[in-house]
Parts: C-alpha cells; structure tokens; sequence
C-alpha cells in the first residue's frame, strides 16, 4: 500500500509527487491518457506563463535552470522582436501588459535578483522536467489508467480502475475539470455557467495577414493571432454552446472565426484544434476523508491569464509539506485542515480574476465600454503594475499575518553575505530559518526543531529591516521577527506549523 495514490500526471500531480517523494513518502501516480507528450501539451498550443510565485516554487527546489534550458523567459519579451509591439508581460482580458510600465521596485517585498518574474513554456516541458525528477524519488507513475470507482474508510483509500485496486493511506485528484476523483468521491462542485466558447487551433491558411496580430477585440466576440505561424485562437460568445465533444472541423472553425473577426478569412487546414469555455466552479472544500484535490480538480477556471495551472502549482507546493507531516506523524493538530483554509481563497480569487476578464469581454456597448477604461488604466504604469502584481501570485497573501509583513506571503529570495540565497536552503523541502541578528539570537530555539526547519544566520544583502524569518517548505512566511527577535513569538510560530520541539 502507498503513502498516497495521486489521480493526473499533468504539472499539478507530478509537483505534487516530487514534493512528497522529497519527503520520503511512497508515491504512486495514476494517469489516464497513455502516453506523455500529447501534441496539444506542446508548443505552440500547449505554451504556458509560469509566473513569479511559480517560479519561485520551481526555483526552491532546483527544477529552474532544467526548465529555463528548454524554455527561456518571458518577462519582457517582444514576440518577433518586434520595437513598436509591448514587452510582453502578461494580459488581462486581451490587453497585453507592457513590461516597460510594469514599475518592478513598487511590488511588495520583492528582491532583485537572477530569478526571473516569469517564464514562458509548455506544458510538455514541465512535466517532462517533473517526471525526471519524480522518478529520483521513486515516484511510480503508470499511464493508461482510467480510474472508475473510490472508496475509502478511516485507515485507507482504495482506487479502482478496471479489474485492478490501488490502495493508499491518502488520494489525491488532480485529474483535471472534469475529475473523475472528484465526482466519485462526493465533492460539492459550484460555480457560473460559461459566456462563451472558446477555440485554440494550428491551422494553415493562405491569407492569415487578414486577422490582426495579438489580441483584437470585435462586435462579435474576440480573436487572437498568436507569433507561431498559423496559431490561432477564438472566442465566440455563444453561452458555451458548442458541444466539446464534438471534432472542432475547419468548416466550423472558419464559420466562427469569419463571424467573429469580421473577415473572409480562408483555412485551408486545420491540423489541431481544441475548444474550452468560460465555465468558471469551484470544490466547496478540499478534503473529504482520506481523498483531497488539487489544480484543475479543485477549482476551474478558463485559460485567460494562466491562472489554473499557476493556481494549482500553488496549491500542490501548499499540500505536499502538510500531507508528507500528516503521515510521518509530525504534523501539529489540524494541520491538514490549513490547504482548504489558506488555498480555497486564492482559488476563489481565481474564478473572480477571469470572470472580471469575462465580463469586460462581453460584445456588448457597456462591456465595450469598460474595456476602454480599462485600456486606459493599463496604459499607466500604476494600472500596470497593478495588474502584473496580480498575476504574479507574489502579493497574494494567506490569512497568517497583519497584511502589512511578509507574513503568509511567498518569501522573497533572501541572499546572505556569503552568496547563500533562501532557494539555496530550500532544496530539500525543510523549514528555514533565517537569522539576522548580530547575536544569532534564535540559534538555541531554532536547534529544538532541526529534523523539520534548518538554521542559517548571517547578514543579508537586504533584510527588509527584518531581524529573522520563518519560512515554510512551500515558501510562505511563517513568522517575521523585528530587528532584535523575540525569541518567544518565534517559538510560538514554529510550535504552531511544526508541532511540540523534538528535543
């Protein structure tokens, strides 16, 4: 029997994997479609925007430099280097984000350095760096596997697919939208029906100048023209009539794309095509027994933005430390509980995030109307700003501190004066602490914790007037000391996320 039988080998589930691997725990990971490598989870169709605090969670664990090997930054990229097109910096509802306007020291504790803000990559790429990884550890995954029935009692889970049973001690979907562990296992699914239907396709077509570059807004709905040749994507504002299960056809994509454009455009073929709406729900909790969730499973929501898989990364480097505690039998009372408190808001922010991209898309005067506001906004560097801090997850705090600490946030990537940084520290997913006091005055404290936290003091090269920090394996700020800690409140943080001291 597994430590934990883990549903879906997308990016969600195979991070997931490696944080508990890390851990010591046994894994085993169950995936549905046979094969790795889908040509929909490759460029151009499958490139994703990992954004800061992703980044970050990769970069804690030294899958970074593998990922950016294959993939490269994105923070202030111009698509064809092009000087009159915005450095590209993200989006919301189609207005592209210039990175010139983006003002980097505004954001809340942030710290220069070699880490990129964001990176643009595929999905393929992901999974194949995370599988490499899993596999280290001894994570088992077994592709082909349609999972069909869950049951589960106070001692165990058992996963049915087929003939065949996979019994664990904890299960965890992260089988996407459409969760099959989700619905077996009773989760309450709610949210807002879709505004449209959405289509990504690569296509060839002899008179493809006829669609506008980027992002065009229309009476009808709105396109995209992507830098790959022949990348294409539209919206149609149909209430999400089309029937997904249906072949997207080239007649019908270029009825909808004619319609919505505005244009004669011709396609001559279409070589891949998916469609997908607005459809915005959300797991009311989740954790029901012995069966959580994760990602796609937990919280859905539309592509725009690339909140859903930014979310779920979120979400699996949140879950992975408590689960793997919650098994060594490490874990402080209640401490399980915390993934639902702390991550269901954020996936809630999530849903409200694209439907406010929604709303303003809408083909109507007064949707149209917000989205020159809008434009206008996001024109100013404030507005901008704004709009990056969102979307990079860095600001996003939970509910642990006053609002005005780092407390509850992702730590910045504090760098000691002997050049060893916090991702340094973080490889092997313990707690750290950082002392900055000229007495390494949590060094006693600190050492009643060292089979769960590690111990490093020295001056940083910007403290933020900080004396010590407590940082999480997911990253977050535990606990912020002034410039002389109180050895008691730290203390207090560490009983609190960690248990009783072990000596």
């Amino acid at each position: 029997m597994h430590d934990v039988v883990i549903v879906g080998a997308g990016p969600v589930g195979l991070f997931l994997a490696c944080e508990l691997g890390l851990a010591g725990c046994s894994v085993l990971v169950l995936e549905r479609e046979p094969e790795p490598g889908a040509p929909w989870r490759t460029a151009p169709l499958g490139r994703r925007g990992l954004f800061a605090a992703s980044v970050a969670a990769f970069h804690r664990r030294g899958l970074l430099e593998p990922l950016l090997t294959e993939a490269g930054p994105a923070f202030g990229a111009a698509e064809g280097d092009d000087p009159a097109r915005p450095r590209f910096a993200g989006h919301f509802a189609g207005i592209v984000l210039d990175a010139a306007d983006v003002d980097l020291a505004a954001l809340p504790f942030r710290l220069p350095g070699a880490m990129p803000d964001a990176v643009m990559t595929s999905l393929d790429t992901v999974e194949a760096v995370l599988s490499e990884r899993a596999a280290k550890f001894g994570v088992e995954i077994r592709r082909g596997v349609a999972v069909d029935g869950l049951t589960q009692d106070d001692e165990r889970v058992v996963v049915h697919a087929a003939t065949r049973e996979y019994p664990a001690r904890w299960a965890v979907g992260c089988d996407g939208g459409r969760s099959a562990v989700r619905r077996l296992a009773g989760f309450e699914f709610t949210g807002t029906e879709p505004q449209f239907t959405g289509y990504v396709a690569l296509t060839t077509s002899p008179d493809i100048e006829k669609l506008n570059p980027g992002f065009t807004p229309t009476p009808h709905g709105m396109y995209i023209r992507m830098a790959a040749e022949g990348h294409i994507g539209v919206m149609d504002f149909d209430g999400g009539a089309f029937d997904r299960s249906r072949e997207v056809t080239r007649e019908h994509l270029q009825e909808v794309l004619r319609r919505v454009s505005g244009t004669d455009v011709t396609l001559t073929a279409v070589h891949l095509a998916s469609s997908y709406t607005d459809r915005a729900m959300q797991a009311t909790t989740y954790r029901r027994g012995r069966v959580l969730l994760a990602g796609d499973a937990a919280h859905l929501v539309s592509p725009l933005g690339g909140q859903g898989l930014n979310t779920g990364i979120g979400d699996a480097a949140n879950l992975g430390w408590k689960l793997a505690a919650t098994l060594r039998g490490q874990a402080p009372d209640g401490l399980l509980d915390t993934y639902t408190s702390e991550r269901h808001p954020v996936g809630a922010w999530a849903l409200g995030w694209t439907r406010a991209q929604v709303a303003s898309m809408r083909p109507d005067p007064h949707a149209q109307a917000v989205q020159s506001v809008l434009r206008d906004l996001l024109r100013t560097r404030n507005g901008t700003t704004y709009v990056f801090e969102k979307l990079s997850g860095m600001s996003a705090g939970h509910d642990l501190g006053d609002g005005r600490s780092p407390v509850g946030r992702v730590a910045p990537d504090f760098r000691l004066d002997d050049g060893t940084s916090l991702a340094d520290l973080m490889r092997y997913g313990r707690g750290v602490v950082l002392d900055f006091s000229a007495d390494r005055r949590l060094r006693t404290s600190a050492a009643a914790w060292e089979s769960e936290l590690r111990y490093a003091a020295g001056t940083a090269e910007n403290d933020l007037g900080l004396g010590a920090v407590l940082v999480r394996p997911d990253g977050v700020v535990a606990w912020a000391g002034a410039h002389v800690p109180d050895r008691g409140s730290f203390e207090r943080a560490a009983r609190h996320w960690f248990g009783d001291a072990s000596v």
